[in-house]
């Protein structure tokens, strides 16, 4: 009785602080006046690191980039199945060495300059090419060349079968020829095939995107444009979509979800989310190389506990997978460490000779739901001999900070796939171009090779359900929570729906009555 209690002051703690919002803030909204009639306006909770869709990692960045400025050669529909994007066709030889794509023809940049295979080309060299050290670089690893046959015709040569390939091309924008050793053009000049174009961003206070008149699905954009507003507080933004300032809120917590239930005139999508919460961990250096400590933090975790303080009950415990890929996810049941068990995370510690107590810091994400988490996880961890300093960077320090491994500890969240390879290659495999961990493991790296090159998709699940009980115990990450991901929609607002992958590519179809 007492924890629960105790769980409910903390929820509502948290809820209050959610909500609050000054009044100077609300007055401003309120007479900010109502959005063009074809602009859809949309408030975000913070600005982007950056627009280069090969580099930005922060969801904040990709949100606004994937899907309404830049398009990759394959896409994903409403439910997550590879469909063409930029390509419209493909063929793979026998052997799985060569894939051969099929261009759409017409297909124009927003600068007017035609979209032609050079440019997917130079775009995928782009990627691998150390010079931009593009975070996507170990998706295209099994890549040896990527070459214009003609105009329309793309074709890429592979040291090896890739069964990964198609799913990760959904995530890989086509931009201009000639940017393969230029890693800061893009940043904040984007330069797409997607619906919409970049047009102006203020910084700390919007982006404004206008319609691509030359996009080669003219007749599916029905908007003028796209403003992206930059509105740090959750309650600002509540108020903002009650009096029709805003349109849209794309990807909100549980706890605005809840406010805003049931209100007039707004609607609310949502959908289980891809992506996962995780504390992780800097094995390169004590405590964490140290295997017994990493497995102790994770029966000292009460994922339960968590979700329901945090998020509100808006989640489910995360395995290394996602529950919505039943063809691949164990069960959290089927992980020993994810029992929560105090005592056993005690013993671990102390078999561990590590000196106790532990203290270390935790650098945590700029985003509300990231810190609620790490402050449970903090009250966790101390119970334990695990002393944790919390610190709250700005958005850019975070990402240079995750970027150049320097935390003992970071909560965040990253970003999730229908496909196993993509959650754990990049991550996890010895120098995988998001192995901030530092994390090497023979056995994993061996895995992760061999679930690539694999085409068989039964002996492909055998080999990730082996990473992911490997992983979910001793690994550099501890999973946290798959949470549940939502959208708050204007009734004036047709056509836009959420993704599970956060991907907001329907707006490039959505209109306002």
């Amino acid at each position: 009785m007492d924890r629960i209690t105790h769980r409910t002051v903390r929820q509502t703690s948290m809820l209050a602080r959610r909500l609050r919002c000054g009044i100077a803030a609300t007055a401003f909204m309120l007479a900010a006046g109502t959005a063009g009639a074809q602009t859809l306006e949309v408030a975000v909770d913070a600005s982007p690191a950056g627009l280069d869709p090969h580099i930005v990692t922060a969801f904040s960045s990709s949100q606004i980039v994937l899907g309404p400025i830049y398009e990759g050669l394959t896409a994903l529909d409403k439910d997550l199945n590879i469909v063409p994007g930029l390509a419209q066709s493909w063929t793979v030889s026998q052997d799985g060495k060569t894939v051969t794509f099929k261009l759409r023809p017409g297909v124009t940049f927003h600068d007017g300059k035609p979209m032609e295979a050079d440019d997917a080309a130079s775009s995928l060299r782009r990627v691998v090419s150390k010079d931009v050290g593009s975070p996507l670089a170990s998706r295209l690893a099994a890549m040896e060349s990527a070459t214009a046959v003609d105009a329309t015709t793309l074709e890429l040569k592979l040291k090896e079968p890739s069964a990964p390939l198609l799913a990760s091309l959904t995530g890989i924008a086509i931009v201009p020829r000639g940017l393969e050793t230029n890693k800061d053009a893009l940043q904040r000049a984007p330069v797409g095939t997607g619906p919409f174009k970049f047009e102006e961003w203020q910084p700390n206070g919007f982006i404004r995107l206008s319609k691509h008149a030359g996009y080669w699905n003219a007749g599916q954009v029905k908007l003028a444009g796209v403003k992206f507003n930059f509105v740090p507080e959750a309650a600002t933004r509540a108020v903002g979509i009650g009096n029709g300032q805003f349109a849209l809120l794309p990807h909100i917590d549980a706890a605005t979800a809840m406010q805003l239930e049931g209100k007039p005139n707004i609607g609310m999508q949502k959908t289980q989310e891809l992506a996962y919460t995780l504390i992780g961990m800097n094995v390169s250096k004590p405590p964490f190389d140290n295997a017994k400590v990493r497995e102790a933090l994770n029966y000292a975790l009460n994922r339960k506990e968590i979700i329901d303080a945090a998020l509100f009950g808006a989640g489910a415990p995360a395995a290394p997978l996602p529950p919505v890929l039943k063809d691949w996810a164990v069960d959290v049941k089927d992980l020993p460490c994810y029992a929560f068990d105090p005592a056993k995370a005690q013993a671990l510690l102390k078999e561990s000779g590590v000196a106790l107590p532990i203290s270390v810091s935790m650098t945590m994400l700029p985003r509300q739901d990231i810190r609620d988490i790490a402050q449970v996880v903090q009250q966790q961890l101390g119970k334990v001999g695990i002393k944790v300093e919390l610190k709250n960077p700005e958005l850019g320090q975070f990402v240079q900070d995750w970027r150049n491994s320097n935390f003992d500890l970071f909560a965040s969240t990253n970003a999730g796939s229908i496909e196993p390879d993509d959650y754990f290659y990049r991550a996890f495999r010895t120098g995988g171009s998001t192995n901030v961990f530092k994390y090497s493991n023979p056995e994993i790296d061996a895995l992760l090779d061999k679930g690539r090159s694999t085409l068989d998709k039964p002996a492909r699940q055998t080999i990730y359900r082996d990473v992911q009980k490997i992983l979910g115990c001793t690994g550099p990450a501890a999973h946290i929570a798959y949470p549940t991901l939502f959208s708050a929609v204007r009734s004036n607002l047709q056509g836009y729906q959420i993704y599970a992958n956060r991907s907001l590519v329907s707006l490039g179809g959505a209109s306002l009555r």
